[in-house]
């Protein structure tokens, strides 16, 4: 079968958050199972590649709005990535340092998606199906079903993932005139609000729409930033499938971003030298538990309680615990963790920043992850951590939930259920009287790092959402 992944992000070439991971590993899992997949993100200009390794295989322009843009599709040559990817080069647009944050990312995206859609029509390039990654792709549903040009496209199933309905990229009518024409007795596809929004806009228009767990799935039909009628209308055609880790990526026995590998066989030295490594570099007590958080410092995952929840835990357990936190985000949230180095130098330190190599050694080397999200469809930090034999402390919401049972119903993770100071600080202890039972967490390390949450069961469970829509092309 052949189908695109269209996406703003793909590990390990444009990474911001999850979506990144899911879409550099589906793909290539699918890629395993014999198809044809080929994955189209924007040309960001980064240094992932060299010229050497890309080449150009179709050159165009596009119209947008008044405006005329150049464009190129550029092909990795050697499919290093376990799939074939396909970078959208609009230099104009897309040669900057970031992903996203920029005044005219409507625009950008606008353009990548009316480029990836130019492309297929005037190569006759035409796949089974074209899978759409949020809102930055969510527009080529409506194109495809009702644009004139893309008249040949129109029988071609489309789905979108939701990785987060939060984010909606809805911009001002003023802007219609970047859409392709098409009939304006569809108009009302594209509004949601008073907006064009594209995130709406797929989930109507979109043959499927998936998201990233079942318990995520239910959650939107009442906290999905004003798009809850609209998800439980479209309810019939909806599905959560659970996301999936690439485990060749994350492996504590071959990982090569580690101090120490380790498998079930010799956990217990591999985290313990991995964990001496990782407190020396950031001056920790070895001796104690480590509780850590990898993430955006941003609301969603809770970080603005990390600081309180610091303070709290060093006055109940200062000679007990050692916190250390990886991420970045609000400016507020950032200055308050570094200003905490002042006052717990020996038990608590900070990473501002993105650093990959450094989540795998945490992984690694922690005893204890803090996810105390508001909200995560997903989530794939607790499962990663349960590879690497760390034990997850989460909120119970989305796949946190979906994830992640407690010890006191006879699981392997510890779970709350609010996302707040009190319910971290409790889980907390509740951690510390499970780290002093040697025994218990040695029983959960074990079944943790059993647990297979690998992309092979998963992509396999797509692969009967794609032939249910093809049967409805017939």
């Amino acid at each position: 079968m052949k189908l695109f992944h269209i996406s703003a992000e793909c590990y390990p070439v444009a990474k911001v958050g999850g979506l990144a991971d899911v879409v550099g590993a589906l793909p290539k899992y699918q890629t395993q199972q014999k198809h044809n997949v080929g994955v189209v993100i924007p040309n960001y200009g980064n240094s992932f590649f060299d010229q050497k390794t890309l080449k150009s295989v179709y050159s165009g322009s596009l119209t947008l709005g008044e405006k005329s843009l150049d464009y190129k599709i550029l092909k990795e040559k050697k499919s290093t990535l376990g799939f074939t990817l396909y970078l959208i080069d609009i230099p104009e647009l897309f040669g900057r340092p970031n992903v996203y944050g920029y005044p005219d990312d409507t625009e950008r995206f606008t353009a990548f998606q009316i480029a990836f859609l130019d492309w297929l029509v005037a190569t006759k390039n035409i796949p089974k199906i074209i899978h759409c990654h949020d809102h930055h792709t969510g527009l080529i549903p409506f194109m495809v079903k009702h644009a004139f040009k893309y008249e040949i496209l129109k029988d071609i199933p489309t789905i979108i993932t939701i990785h987060n309905a939060q984010y909606q990229g809805n911009f001002s009518f003023e802007k219609l005139n970047y859409l392709p024409p098409f009939d304006l007795s569809h108009i009302g596809l594209l509004e949601w609000n008073n907006t064009i929004n594209p995130l709406a806009t797929a989930i109507k228009c979109a043959w499927k729409i998936t998201t990233v767990s079942s318990s995520y799935l239910d959650e939107m039909s009442f906290s999905a930033n004003g798009l809850e009628d609209l998800l439980r209308h479209e309810k019939s055609k909806s599905i959560g499938i659970l996301n999936g880790i690439d485990t060749e990526v994350w492996n504590p026995e071959t990982d090569e971003m580690i101090e120490k590998n380790f498998s079930l066989q010799n956990y217990k030295e591999g985290k313990a030298t991995n964990k001496k490594v990782l407190c020396k570099r950031f001056n920790l007590d070895d001796t104690k538990p480590l509780f850590v958080f990898i993430g955006r410092l941003v609301g969603e995952k809770g970080a603005d309680l990390l600081p309180n929840i610091c303070r709290i835990a060093f006055l109940d357990y200062l000679n007990k615990i050692n916190i250390l936190i990886l991420g970045s985000g609000s400016a507020e949230v950032e200055e308050s963790l570094e200003n905490l180095k002042v006052f717990y130098k020996t038990n608590y330190n900070v990473y501002i920043g993105y650093n990959e190599q450094l989540s795998h050694q945490i992984y690694a080397g922690a005893d204890f992850l803090l996810m105390p999200s508001r909200v995560e469809p997903c989530g794939l930090n607790q499962m990663y951590a349960l590879r690497y034999g760390t034990i997850p402390i989460v909120r119970r919401t989305g796949g946190l939930k979906d994830t992640i049972i407690d010890i006191g119903d006879e699981g392997f993770g510890i779970c709350h259920d609010q996302a707040s100071v009190f319910d971290v600080n409790y889980s907390i202890g509740r951690a510390i009287a499970l780290y002093d039972n040697s025994e218990k967490t040695n029983q959960i390390i074990q079944t943790i790092m059993s647990i297979n949450h690998s992309w092979e069961n998963v992509a396999q469970q797509y692969l009967i959402v794609y032939k249910s829509l093809l049967k409805k092309t017939k």
